[in-house]
């Protein structure tokens, strides 16, 4: 009997850590959009390399969905240069992360309230 492993994404699957798989998850959802903004607007290589400010090349690799050739810094670049609004979503684990025997030690200091200050103004 064969066991299957299920995974959320492909990413998952073929990277070694959860932090690289979101890297590559984030990537390629950002290079899809951008490839998807040049269809949509029916641009060339060179008109997309010029609207999303970088070179020809880089519009071919990412067409191409070359994944590792890019950061998710210069993808971020490329859509805010053209004029795309890109954000990032976080969502919340299911169940939270146990604590550590150092931070239950630790007493909760509650945070004061700053002092108030009064200042006289000149009539």
């Amino acid at each position: 009997m064969s066991t299957k492993q299920r995974f959320a994404s492909v990413w998952d699957a073929i990277e070694d850590t959860p932090q690289e798989a979101a890297s590559l998850r984030a990537r390629s959802a950002l290079m899809m959009s951008l490839t998807e903004a040049i269809k949509v607007q029916g641009l060339t290589q060179v008109q997309a390399a010029a609207l999303f400010g970088v070179t020809q090349p880089r519009i071919s690799d990412l067409t191409r969905g070359k994944v590792a050739l890019f950061s998710l810094d210069a993808l971020v670049d490329m859509a805010t240069t053209a004029g795309m609004a890109p954000t990032i979503k976080v969502t919340m684990p299911k169940k939270p992360a146990p604590r550590t025997a150092a931070r239950k030690a630790a007493p909760s200091a509650s945070p004061r309230a700053p002092a108030r200050q009064s200042h006289k103004t000149a009539a």
